[in-house]
């Protein structure tokens, strides 16, 4: 009996160590705001020197998408280009973008929920966020845009901090690949499978619902995609629109957005 508690006494003790030492562990996480500062200090001195930046946007998406779709999307694509890279974490998702003028309201502000910021805001964010970053050990610091209207900011930005930092330690990357990889080279891989370019289109059309169906369906109302209209905010017919397809955007994204930050960091 004595032989037989000590037993089950040890394989107590095993188990409280166990849960124990799995409590204390980081968690399996690439994204900054779910880890403490002590995880990021220890991680950036172990290698993770590359953070990414991504850029999102709040704006309309048609009467079938949500609003957060490049925020979701951007966020998702960065942890699988990420954990690809092995070298890497995520900053927290820049959701506010210029989206056009407010007074009178142009583009995607014609509608309700969409939310702008000057151009000049939104370069001091990302600057300040960049400079933030490299004070605390990033070398690269890399961002992805998933929303047209912050390629050019994003290249202005990182152009002006390299100028800054020529003898410095760290180095800013605006990585135009994302950006082609899923509007460019995703709608011309579905055209090739016969596709129409009316479907396809440039907004909330057959490529971009497919890529959201396949990264988050909850924020895609599927009972309510049509053929775009301009009043409605679409530019495109998403009535194919598929998950399956939507992965085939993930497959090619990825391994390109990966393939160009390697190259961009590389150092002589």
């Amino acid at each position: 009996m004595l032989k037989g508690s000590r037993t089950l006494a040890a394989i107590a003790c095993l188990l409280v160590m166990s849960v124990s030492s799995a409590l204390g562990a980081p968690p399996d996480t690439v994204f900054l705001e779910e880890l403490t500062w002590t995880e990021v200090r220890d991680l950036i001195r172990s290698g993770r020197t590359t953070i990414i930046v991504p850029t999102g946007g709040t704006e309309q998406n048609g009467p079938f998408m949500a609003l957060g779709k490049h925020n979701v999307r951007v966020k998702a694509l960065s942890e699988k280009i990420a954990r690809a890279l092995g070298n890497a974490l995520v900053a927290p998702v820049l959701a506010y973008v210029p989206e056009g003028r407010l007074a009178p309201p142009d583009g995607h502000m014609r509608f309700p929920g969409t939310i702008t910021v000057p151009n000049d805001v939104f370069e001091k964010t990302l600057e300040s966020a960049a400079r933030s970053l490299a004070l605390h050990g990033f070398r690269d610091v890399v961002f992805l845009g998933d929303h047209g209207g912050a390629q050019a900011d994003q290249r202005a930005v990182a152009a002006r901090l390299n100028r800054e930092w020529t003898k410095g330690a760290s180095r800013a990357h605006a990585i135009d690949e994302y950006y082609r990889a899923s509007q460019v080279e995703f709608p011309q891989l579905l055209k090739a499978r016969g596709y129409r370019q009316d479907e396809l289109g440039g907004h909330a059309g057959l490529a971009d619902t497919s890529l959201m169906l396949a990264i988050d369906p909850r924020l895609v109302r599927t009972s309510q995609m049509k053929p775009g209209r301009r009043e409605d905010g679409v530019d495109g017919d998403p009535s194919r629109a598929s998950a399956e397809l939507g992965r085939l955007g993930e497959e090619l994204i990825v391994p390109r957005t990966v393939e160009a930050i390697k190259k961009a960091t590389t150092r002589p």
